[in-house]
C-alpha cells in the first residue's frame, strides 16, 4: 500500500514536470513563429498539450502576425496597448474578481493555479516565458505600474516582456472546471464548477439581498425576499382603499385622513350630505345651507334675506333663490339703471375726448399760422445776415485802405490834403457800415425773440398732443375693457413687431387691462413675439400679470382662479392652441400688487413653437399678419362685491 502511494506521488510529479516542459516548448514555438523573417517558406508545427491531450497547429506567414484567430485574441501586444487588446475577459471571470479570494474549493487548489501577484485563483491566465501564469488584470496592473522600468516575475525575478506573454487556454479550461462550494455555504450545500458559480448565485435561494423598497435597509435571503416585499416590509407600497393610489405603508393613514380626494366627508355647511373631499368646493355652489348674498346686490339691491346673525346681509341659498324669483322686475330695473348710468359715463368721456380733439386741432391750426408768419421773418433774417457779412467784408477792406493811407501820410506831407479827403470819405463809409451793423443787431434780437416764442408754442403743442394721446388711449381702454374675466387681444403687424423685438427695439407687448368683474381683479396679457427665457428665438411666450386695481383692498388674496391662455384658429375649424395654469398661493406673483407697480408676469415661455405658428398643419393662427390671443379667468367660486 505504501509502495503504490509513492508511485502515485512520483507519477503526479512527473506529469507536472512534463506539463512545465511542454509549456516551455509551446511558448518558444509561439515566440519563434512571431519573429520569423520575410522570405522564409510557410511551415506547420504541431504541439500536444500535457493536460488535455489535444494538439494545436501553428502556421508561419510572411508577416509577423499570427494567422490563428485564437492566437490573435490571446497574444499581448507591445506595451500597455498590447495588454489592452488581448482576449476579452469572459463574463464569469470578471464577475468572480470581487470574491476571488473567498472561494472555497472542494479539492485543495494547486500552487500552479494560484496567481503569484494577488495570491488568489488565476482568472483568465496569462503565461510568461518563465512558465508562471498570472491573472490578466494582475499582469496588466503590473505592466502599468512598471511603465518606467522593466517588470519582473514575483517568483523567479524573470523579466516580463509583453511580446513574450500569451494566454494559456489549457490552464484556463482546467481552472474553469474546478469544483467549488457555493459562497453561501454551509447554508447552501451545492457544489458547482467555477465557471458556473456566478450563474448559480443569481438563483441561489440563500443569497443575501437588500430589500428593493425605497427607505428599507433590511438584508435577507432570496427565499424570504418575496414574502418580505409583499407582506412584512414597513416600506412596501399599498393601494389606498378609496382612490386606489399606491403609497408607502407609513404614509397611507395620513393620506386617507388629510389628502385622499375620494374620502367622503360631512358637508361643512350642515346640509347632512356626505361629499367626496375633491367635490367639496363644487358642492358649495349647490349646497342649500350656504349663506349667500343676493346676486344683484352689486346693482343696488338692498333687500336683506333672512339674516342668520346680526350685522350680516346673507341668507341661505334657498331663501335667496326665492327672493330672486319674487323680485325679478325689481332686479331688472336695477340692472337697467346701472346700464343707463354706464352709458352716460361713456357719453361724457366721449364728449370730453371730442372737446380735447377740437382743442388740439385749433392749436395745430394756430401753430401752422405762426409757422407761416415766422417764415418771412426767417427769410428776412437770412438776408440781413448776408448784408452784415458783406458789411463786415467792406469794413475789413476799408481798414486795409485806412492803414495804407496812414502809411502814405507818414511818408510825405506833399499829399496831405488829398489824404485828408480820402480819410474823410473813409470815415463816412465806416459810419455807414456801423449803422448797418447796428440795424442787423436789432434785427437779430427780433429774430431771437420770435424763435423763443416759436419754441414756447411748440412746447405747448407737444403738451396738447400728449394729452390727446392719453385721452385717446384711455377712451380705447374704456371701449375694450372687459368685466367678465375674458379678453380677446388682436395683435397686428406680427412679423414686423417680432423682427423689432428680435433686434432689441421692442421688449414685449402688453394688452389693455381686463377685469374678473365690475369690482374684480385687474389683469393684462404680456406677449414676447420672439420668445422669452428658454423660448427666446424659438417659441411665442405668453404671460398674465396682475395690475393694481381700484378695489384690491376689498378682494381676497392671494389670487386663486384658474387662468387659460389661447392662440385662436382663424380658419373656422376652432383648432385653438390653449394652455392653462392654477396659481400657487405661496408665489409672490399672486399676492396683492403694490400701488405703484404691477406684479411679475406668470405664464408660458414656450407656449407654441414659432414654426408651428407660421406653418400649422390643421389651423390658421396668422392671417393677414394678424394674431388673436385670448385670456380667460375661471370665475367659479369667486364672490362678487
Amino acid at each position: 500500500m505504501k509502495q503504490s502511494t509513492d508511485v502515485s506521488v512520483v507519477t503526479q510529479q512527473g506529469a507536472w514536470l512534463s506539463t512545465r516542459f511542454l509549456r516551455q516548448v509551446r511558448f518558444f514555438l509561439v515566440v519563434f513563429t512571431s519573429h520569423w523573417s520575410p522570405g522564409v517558406p510557410w511551415s506547420v508545427t504541431w504541439t500536444r498539450c500535457a493536460r488535455c491531450g489535444g494538439s494545436a497547429e501553428q502556421g508561419i506567414f510572411r508577416s509577423r502576425l499570427m494567422a490563428s484567430a485564437e492566437t490573435q485574441e490571446s497574444s499581448l501586444q507591445s506595451g500597455d496597448s498590447r495588454m489592452t487588446s488581448s482576449g476579452p475577459v469572459v463574463s464569469w471571470e470578471s464577475e468572480l474578481a470581487s470574491i476571488q479570494h473567498s472561494l472555497k474549493f472542494v479539492m485543495k487548489l494547486k500552487d500552479e493555479f494560484i496567481c503569484p501577484i494577488c495570491k488568489g485563483v488565476v482568472l483568465n491566465p496569462q503565461q510568461n516565458s518563465c512558465g508562471h501564469i498570472y491573472c490578466f488584470h494582475c499582469l496588466q496592473a503590473l505592466l502599468e505600474s512598471s511603465s518606467l522600468s522593466r517588470p519582473v516575475c514575483p517568483v523567479d525575478r524573470a523579466v516580463i516582456s509583453p511580446a513574450e506573454v500569451f494566454q494559456d487556454n489549457c490552464c484556463k479550461r482546467e481552472i474553469s472546471s474546478l469544483e467549488v462550494y457555493c459562497s453561501n455555504s454551509p447554508t447552501c450545500s451545492l457544489v458547482v464548477t467555477l465557471n458556473q458559480l456566478q450563474e448559480h448565485l443569481r438563483l441561489c435561494r440563500y443569497e443575501l439581498l437588500q430589500c428593493s423598497n425605497p427607505g428599507c435597509k433590511e438584508v435577507l435571503q432570496r427565499r424570504h425576499l418575496e414574502t418580505h416585499l409583499s407582506s412584512s416590509c414597513p416600506h412596501r407600497r399599498e393601494s389606498c382603499p378609496h382612490c386606489r393610489q399606491p403609497l408607502p405603508l407609513h404614509l397611507l393613514q395620513d393620506h386617507i385622513q388629510t389628502s385622499c380626494p375620494q374620502v367622503e366627508e360631512d358637508c361643512p355647511h350642515g346640509c347632512s350630505q356626505k361629499v367626496p373631499r375633491h367635490q367639496l368646493t363644487a358642492h358649495r355652489d349647490s349646497c342649500p345651507k350656504v349663506h349667500t348674498d343676493c346676486p344683484f346686490q352689486t346693482f343696488g339691491c338692498s333687500v336683506q334675506v333672512s339674516p342668520p346673525a346680526a350685522g350680516t346681509h346673507m341668507g341661505e341659498r334657498g331663501e335667496v333663490k326665492q327672493h330672486e324669483e319674487s323680485a325679478v322686475s325689481h332686479h331688472m330695473l336695477l340692472v337697467l339703471e346701472s346700464s343707463v348710468h354706464l352709458e352716460r359715463q361713456v357719453e361724457v368721456l366721449q364728449e370730453g375726448a371730442l372737446t380735447r380733439q377740437q382743442e388740439v386741432q385749433k392749436e395745430a391750426l394756430r401753430l401752422a399760422g405762426l409757422q407761416e408768419e415766422i417764415q418771412p421773418l426767417l427769410q428776412q433774417s437770412s438776408d440781413h445776415r448776408h448784408a452784415v457779412c458783406n458789411a463786415q467784408r467792406t469794413l475789413s477792406r476799408q481798414e486795409d485802405t485806412l492803414s495804407s493811407v496812414q502809411l502814405g501820410i507818414q511818408q510825405g506831407s506833399g499829399g496831405l490834403g488829398s489824404g485828408r479827403d480820402e480819410l474823410d470819405q473813409l470815415k463816412k463809409s465806416v459810419d455807414a457800415v456801423m449803422q448797418d451793423v447796428l440795424a442787423s443787431g436789432a434785427l437779430r434780437e427780433h429774430i431771437e425773440s420770435l424763435e423763443q416764442n416759436l419754441k414756447q408754442q411748440s412746447g405747448l403743442l407737444d403738451l396738447h398732443a400728449a394729452q390727446l394721446r392719453l385721452n385717446k388711449q384711455h377712451l380705447q381702454e374704456l371701449e375694450a375693457t372687459s368685466y367678465d374675466g375674458r379678453l380677446i387681444w388682436k395683435i397686428q403687424d406680427f412679423r414686423k413687431r417680432r423682427q423689432a423685438e428680435a433686434e432689441g427695439q421692442l421688449p414685449c407687448l402688453s394688452s389693455v387691462p381686463f377685469h374678473t368683474g365690475r369690482y374684480g381683479y385687474k389683469m393684462a396679457i404680456k406677449a414676447y413675439l420672439n420668445g422669452d427665457g428658454e423660448g427666446r428665438g424659438t417659441h411665442l411666450s405668453l404671460y398674465v400679470v396682475l395690475i393694481p386695481g381700484d378695489f384690491d383692498g376689498l378682494l381676497p388674496w392671494p389670487f386663486r382662479q384658474t387662468v387659460s391662455l389661447a392662440v385662436l384658429d382663424q380658419s373656422g375649424s376652432r383648432n385653438h392652441q390653449s394652455l392653462s395654469f392654477r396659481p400657487d398661493p405661496t408665489n409672490k406673483c399672486f399676492q396683492q400688487p403694490a400701488a405703484a407697480a404691477s406684479n411679475i408676469a406668470v405664464g408660458f415661455p414656450c407656449f407654441i413653437p414659432l414654426d408651428a405658428l407660421e406653418t400649422p398643419r390643421n389651423a390658421v393662427f396668422l392671417k393677414d399678419d394678424t394674431l388673436f390671443v385670448k385670456a380667460k379667468v375661471d370665475t367659479a367660486g369667486l364672490d362678487q362685491l
